[in-house]
């Protein structure tokens, strides 16, 4: 039964209101909600069980109340798990990557949950069916095992050492990403380093794997220095090597493809600088290549160990481009352009190999690769056909060799795995997703669509549905969407979202501007004082579908996570009338009071996203125009479920319990309103494969029950 036509409802917890006042540039601020952040939240966050018991009480209020509001869909949620997994793969393994004489690869066993890390000598590749283990295997972290026992379990780093004999991996045992790094000897199993505490998840490892390089975080969870350990070293014996002076900076710690530099990278959403030590010298200290300038970004790789190759903004390359300067003299003066910046051809990547450069791009919002061979100075691409599709790069581990690993997928083609001889130009299937429970892929409709906006700009839509889905507005429709910090979202295979495909629904992706689908200048378009943009798009691509006959108005189910909450929360405010459902997944909807306060985890590094209301009257009113939390209206909203994580460093669990308290005591109908909050896990959500399915039941479930109770 449809929830909002329920006789029984159960009766939603009210939370109280306590007025907190603040003034900012002349505007007073009410805050009804403010009480919901515990005073001591980093303590709760690293440790979920000290969090506030009157909070707590309230939280567990509307988890029992989602509980029972979706009660008589426990049917329901338990069929679209069930049907999920089985479009999985139990016993799966990725595609061995080689490196020296070994192949490193993951595989799953049956009803694992995470992964198994292991090797077997390189010619034992091949030696076994899809997802066995290969001839003499050496399982070198086995993450079920590792799992048993502990609440919340989920990796970071797993690293192996240049000289094969040891392997460090960071573990994250609260959903915080406060991860804990640990060095085990891989022929003997024994941990011959003490625990590394309080580290973010990346590791580096010196040439003659005999020092370790890591990150460790701030008390604002900020990661800020970077620190050098001789490997079997207590923590408090480690060395500083580099410390972050701006708070609105966050420093990391990697190596070149060649692994002949470590690099330490310090960056903004806006900025960034690069540092690098040769790895075979450890102790020596950084060098800068050149200093941060506001506004412009680069990103390093090394040529052969005499010159680094800098993919970069600079100089007005809004859409970046390659230059090449000498190791010995690496500041912006000696940088001499090798790929000349095209203004619509976005340089997303580029990885730098013995004898070839190979570049990521995005041209008319579709991703193509680019292989350069440095003795002749030829490029050439890697082409595909269809309309909408996904593809990355999986470079391995090797330097010199003319293999290049790649990956495709699209909406109705399951992912693909390639090696590329990139002399021959040539590829081999290496690997093909399967789906046992069966998948049809000309059952199904994709289109890239664009959706014409009223200041002149075109917003790609990516589209599937079902050959037999009747596109006479009577479908109901999911569209997703994000938006923000450029990033774009992938045309790619989802098996999951079928479960919604199969029974009628329309799947969209709004390639809304704030990404980069239609180039850096997308970007711009979608940040600061333009993010407003940001929701206009997908407004405008959601009356389109009904103008189109995809959907309807009141048949649209928006959907994001994280700032993709946030444009779910904003567009719930303006267009209500356009949406049936929203999922408002980890959603960061209190954007104003986030951003005045500095001592959040995110708040100075999120500034050159969002602007700092603190200080800059403009962004103070822009922010506060569109704030999901600020603009609640006492009017009729689509039925919602939001999800959040007390242990969340990233969207703090405040913001959406804060908003739907709110939403509660404002909102005119009668239509439901659902909190989920996890007690013990972060942004992420659940860990392990199978846990996240049962998250997804509950989606899909609430969407179903809402949209399409007789296809549910």
């Amino acid at each position: 039964m449809n929830q909002s036509q329920r006789a029984d409802r159960p009766t939603p917890p009210i939370a109280k209101q306590a007025p907190t006042e603040t003034t900012m540039h002349g505007v007073r601020l009410v805050d009804d909600y403010a009480w919901l952040r515990d005073a001591d939240w980093r303590e709760a966050m690293m440790d979920p069980s000290r969090l506030d018991p009157e909070i707590r009480a309230y939280l567990e209020a509307e988890n029992a109340y989602t509980e029972a509001m979706m009660a008589d869909t426990t049917g329901l949620q338990a069929e679209l798990v069930a049907e999920m997994r089985a479009r999985m793969a139990e016993v799966d393994a990725s595609v061995p990557t080689p490196d020296g004489d070994w192949v490193y690869y993951v595989r799953f066993r049956e009803g694992g949950q995470h992964p198994i890390f292991c090797r077997a000598p390189r010619s034992a590749d091949g030696s076994a069916e899809p997802g066995e283990p290969l001839t003499d295997e050496q399982i070198l972290l086995d993450g079920d095992a590792e799992a048993e026992g502990r609440t919340y379990f989920s990796l970071g780093a797993v690293d192996h050492s240049p000289d094969h004999a040891k392997l460090a991996f960071a573990l994250d045992e609260r959903g915080s990403e406060a991860y804990t790094i640990r060095v085990r000897d891989i022929q003997g199993g024994q941990e011959i380093q003490p625990p590394i505490e309080n580290a973010t998840g990346n590791v580096a490892w010196s040439a003659d794997s005999q020092t370790l390089f890591f990150t460790t975080l701030d008390d604002s969870h900020r990661p800020c220095r970077v620190w050098r350990l001789a490997l079997g070293a207590p923590q408090t014996e480690a060395t500083l090597v580099y410390e972050e002076p701006d708070a609105g900076f966050f420093v990391s710690i990697g190596e070149t493809q060649s692994g002949d530099f470590l690099l330490i990278q310090a960056h903004d959403h806006a900025t960034s600088e690069t540092r690098f030590i040769p790895a075979a010298t450890p102790e020596a200290a950084p060098t800068l290549i050149a200093e941060r300038v506001t506004g412009c970004e680069y990103s390093v790789d090394d040529d052969n160990g005499t010159h680094f190759v800098i993919l970069t903004n600079a100089g007005g390359a809004r859409d970046f481009r390659l230059m090449r300067t000498p190791v010995n003299t690496p500041g912006y003066d000696n940088w001499q352009e090798i790929v000349p910046h095209e203004p619509g051809r976005l340089i997303l990547d580029h990885v730098e190999l013995a004898r070839y450069r190979v570049r990521m791009e995005r041209a008319d919002a579709l991703p193509r690769i680019i292989v350069t061979d440095k003795q002749t100075d030829t490029d050439h691409a890697i082409a595909f056909d269809d309309e909408a599709y996904s593809l990355g790069m999986s470079v391995g581990y090797e330097y010199d060799t003319q293999t290049l690993r790649f990956l495709y997928s699209a909406p109705h083609v399951p992912d693909e795995t390639f090696d590329y001889d990139m002399a021959q130009r040539s590829r081999v299937l290496r690997k093909q997703r399967q789906v046992p429970s069966g998948f049809e892929p000309n059952d199904y409709i994709v289109r890239r669509i664009t959706a014409d906006t009223a200041d002149g700009e075109a917003v790609p839509i990516t589209l599937i549905h079902h050959r037999d889905t009747p596109t006479d507005a009577s479908a109901p429709c999911l569209l997703h969407g994000y938006g923000a910090y450029g990033i774009s979202e992938a045309a790619a295979f989802s098996a999951s979202r079928f479960s919604l495909i199969d029974r009628g629904f329309v799947y969209a992706i709004a390639h809304v501007r704030g990404g980069k689908e239609r180039g850096y200048r997308w970007y711009l378009d979608g940040k600061l004082d333009k993010k407003p943009n940001t929701f206009a798009d997908y407004i405008r691509v959601a009356e389109y579908l009904c103008e189109a006959g995809f959907t309807a108005p009141g048949r649209i189910a928006a959907f994001g996570g994280s700032a993709g909450g946030m444009l779910v929360g904003a567009v719930v405010n303006q267009r209500p009338d356009l949406f049936g459902a929203a999922i408002a997944d980890v959603p960061f909807v209190d954007v104003l009071n986030t951003m005045m306060d500095d001592t959040l985890p995110l708040t100075p590094p999120e500034w050159p996203e969002w602007g700092n209301p603190r200080d800059d009257e403009q962004a103070f009113a822009t922010i506060r125009g569109y704030c999901p939390y600020q603009n609640i209206a006492a009017q009729d909203y689509p039925a919602l479920l939001v999800i959040a994580g007390v242990s969340d460093p990233r969207v703090t669990y405040w913001e959406p319990a804060k908003w739907t308290a709110k939403l509660r005591a404002t909102k005119t109908d009668t239509n439901p309103l659902l909190l989920k909050t996890h007690m013990a896990a972060g942004h992420g959500g659940l860990p392990g494969r199978f846990a996240a399915l049962e998250e997804m039941g509950l989606i899909f479930a609430f969407l179903l029950d809402t949209l399409s109770p007789g296809h549910a």
